[in-house]
């Protein structure tokens, strides 16, 4: 067992991870492909300054622990993600919590498909990391096919209610609400269409049968888990969800003080909703007791929302086609609006007009580059993507060449003034956007020994959600992603405002790349609001163009430029980047990063490189642990 434990990766001693992880990760990764035309194994990044390893690292013994009390098997040897392993199908499992991964590997152990993995994910990621995911929320999938090789994009966005209007995130004054008290609304919560979108993709993909899929995370929620440093840490913090009664009750103690880091939790509440779920599929969260719960809690003061029975019964997920754009060597595949994928595939084209990949992490002139194309991106994000069933997004004018080309040419020497949104083409006239996206959410990857990948991005939105809570787990406040302000100064409706039955613009854009044959090449998402794109991104460029080990890109300073604001992990730039971002007139602010939750995996030879986000306490588990 010690030996499996010391090679899971991850979250340091406290999850039974790589003792010497800052090490580990800051050797050259050698070898590897040279498939994009540039260099492999030619940066090395120095890891052991990073400040997040402590909090990582913080104690593995308990939750180690909580591994063989959760009734989950004995972690089986697995490689650690900085060492390719050589694979054909080799399945994997990468994910934010241990024990989420686990459970899907788990079933990947019995025979499952990814999507049965995946099942098994999310169900314990709502239990142990219920400030990013869980039942109650949303999500998108993007599916390869090992079989065909065909992408699929299921759609499991929140909708706002029937009832739902443009003007519900205004106050009596016709002012936007303060953000604070709009999060813990009613009104904040969309219909959840996390679990009907995973029960779809299971009635086309799945193995085995649904009602085995929830068993790791009922006996967890039953038995209790020990709660790990970043739960721990967001229990400390001052977010008004805490405040809540469901909330407050939730996390109190026998002592009457909120629980922390070590502390045991159970949920016998969710245990029961889990056995119900098994047994009755998602009419046991869209029909029945539990939708008449979420119904009642969601029109409770304060703020009362409008969801009512018939808009949970009514929920569809969408079945859409991926968008897809070349990238070096690669066609990047992400979903199209109302996710943001878009964008970021425009903001990857951007930077392939410039000389980034010939450069490197300890270049300014590099990361000014990327922040200046950032900034470009999040312009015309912001102007124009929406749910395309209420109003019209010209997709192809974001990545027309010329316009990508007009547009990548407006980056100077020094950094400019904000910009504005262009005109791509096709582009209608559009509102200015008011929205206000926190960061939160979880991201995972699996991929079974039949070579079907899942690339899925999950959210509750804000941290804890509304911070209401029906049958143990926590309700969305994905509807606070729509703009507050229905239309701007001038009085032009913005592309992202409410309506009823309309999906709230996302950030979420769980990517899968293809080779020049089609055939998978690699996978990647992240947490973090609309600082995702540029977490992925950035990822992307240090992985494709610098050539790093995915675990070294991932490992690489966020840095999201957006308007005026420009912050980043600015103790973390390799010595000289932050005063030659000056020097360009670019004032890096800290207090953005922190919170990325990038998870993600390349083939490259044949071999799986995987990496998992230094800032979380997720895992890499190679293989079935069988």
């Amino acid at each position: 067992m010690a030996e499996g434990l010391a090679r899971i990766g991850g979250a340091g001693k406290y999850f039974g991870a790589i003792a010497d992880g800052r090490a580990g990760i800051g050797r050259r990764i050698g070898g590897g492909g040279t498939a994009n035309g540039h260099r492999r194994g030619t940066w090395s990044i120095a890891l052991s300054h990073m400040k997040i390893f402590p909090l990582i690292a913080a104690a593995a013994a308990l939750l180690t622990a909580s591994c063989t009390q959760a009734g989950l098997p004995e972690p089986a040897p697995v490689a650690a993600p900085e060492t390719p392993v050589a694979q054909s199908v080799e399945p994997f499992v990468i994910a934010a919590n241990p024990l989420a991964a686990r459970a899907g590997q788990e079933v990947l152990a019995r025979g499952g498909s990814a999507i049965d993995a995946a099942i098994a994910v999310q169900a314990m990621l709502s239990l142990v990391e219920p400030q990013s995911s869980g039942v109650g929320g949303g999500a998108f999938l993007n599916y390869y096919d090992g079989k065909t090789g065909k992408l699929t994009i299921y759609d499991g966005r929140e909708t706002a209610p029937a009832q739902a209007s443009p003007t519900m995130f205004l106050g009596p004054d016709g002012k936007p609400l303060g953000y604070r008290d709009a999060v813990v609304s009613g009104r904040a919560t969309g219909v959840p269409g996390a679990v009907a979108m995973l029960a779809l993709v299971h009635e086309e993909h799945g193995a085995l049968d649904w009602s085995s899929l929830f068993g790791a995370a009922e006996r967890t929620a039953e038995e209790g888990f020990v709660i790990s440093p970043r739960l721990g840490r967001f229990l400390t913090m001052g977010f008004p969800q805490l405040e809540t009664p469901d909330a407050a009750a939730y996390f109190g103690g026998s002592d009457g003080k909120r629980l922390s880091t070590g502390d045991r939790l159970k949920n016998p509440q969710y245990a029961d909703f889990l056995r119900r779920l098994a047994a009755s599929g998602p009419e046991a969260l869209y029909t029945g007791s539990t939708a008449a719960k979420i119904v009642a809690r969601t029109r409770s003061a304060p703020l009362e929302g409008w969801m009512t029975m018939a808009d949970l019964a009514g929920y569809q997920p969408i079945k859409r086609e991926a968008l897809c754009n070349p990238y070096r060597a690669y066609k990047v595949c992400v979903p199209p609006p109302p996710s943001s994928g878009v964008a970021m595939l425009q903001l990857l084209a951007m930077l392939e007009k410039t000389d980034i990949a010939e450069r490197g992490p300890g270049d300014p002139q590099a990361w000014f580059l990327f922040a200046e194309a950032s900034r470009l991106m999040y312009a015309d994000r912001d102007q124009y993507v929406a749910d395309p069933a209420f109003a019209p997004v010209p997709v192809q004018g974001f990545l027309d060449p010329a316009y990508v080309a007009k547009r990548a040419a407006l980056i100077g020497d020094k950094a400019a003034a904000p910009p504005e949104a262009g005109t791509p083409p096709g582009a209608a006239p559009a509102g200015a956007d008011h929205t206000m996206e926190p960061a939160g959410t979880s991201h995972f990857i699996v991929r079974d020994g039949q070579g079907n990948v899942v690339s899925i991005t999950t959210t509750v939105e804000s941290i804890f959600g509304t911070g209401r809570m029906v049958d143990g787990f926590f309700l969305n406040n994905q509807l606070t992603d729509f703009s507050f302000s229905p239309v701007d100064a001038q009085g032009h409706p913005a592309a992202n405002a409410v309506a009823p039955g309309k999906r709230p613009r996302s950030s979420m854009t769980p990517t899968i790349l293809l080779d020049s044959d089609g055939q998978f090449a690699g996978a990647i998402g992240s947490a973090g609001g609309n600082s995702i794109l540029a977490y992925v991104a950035k990822s992307l460029v240090g992985a494709i163009d610098w050539n790093l080990s995915m675990q070294e890109a991932l490992a690489l300073p966020n840095l999201v430029a957006r308007g005026a604001a420009i912050g980043g992990e600015v103790d973390e730039f390799a010595p000289g980047v932050v005063a030659g971002l000056a020097a360009r007139g670019m004032d890096l602010k800290p207090g953005q990063g922190e919170d990325s939750g990038v998870h993600a995996v390349m083939i490259r030879d044949g071999s799986v490189d995987g990496g998992f986000d230094p800032r979380r306490e997720g895992v890499v588990l190679v293989g079935t642990g069988d």
